[in-house]
């Protein structure tokens, strides 16, 4: 997926088009604050994205703008990954492009329903 948004520029943001219903997304929990959806490009059988409402461009400007937010995603996370059937699962956020990041919309990734050991990310 390319690069779509930076930190200051919300009006191309993937994830923000998506949650605001211009983009369709297979969405599997949504609330007031966040959103959860499948990844089109999954990388396990249960690949999720669940993502605050609110742009910011990765998890750390997410806490220190809402502090308690990053606690809602992993909340949130939990609840999709059990709703689906899977008591394991690997939380991922992404911070920067050198890291793999490419939506910089603040997003957590939900793997499930496959062995991740040591080399999977």
């Amino acid at each position: 997926m390319p690069e779509v948004s930076t930190d200051s520029d919300t009006a191309d943001c993937l994830f923000c088009r998506i949650i605001a219903g211009e983009i369709p997304g297979d969405f599997v929990h949504q609330d007031q604050r966040l959103v959860a959806f499948r990844d089109i490009a999954p990388k396990a059988p249960f690949h999720v994205l669940v993502a605050p409402r609110e742009h910011q461009p990765h998890a750390a400007a997410s806490a220190a703008a809402d502090p308690t937010i990053v606690g809602e995603l992993v909340t949130a996370a939990d609840v999709v990954a059990r709703a689906e059937g899977y008591d394991d699962y690997r939380l991922i956020f992404n911070t920067g492009a050198d890291a793999g990041q490419t939506v910089f919309h603040t997003h957590l990734h939900v793997l499930a329903g496959k062995l991740m050991g040591e080399g999977f990310a």
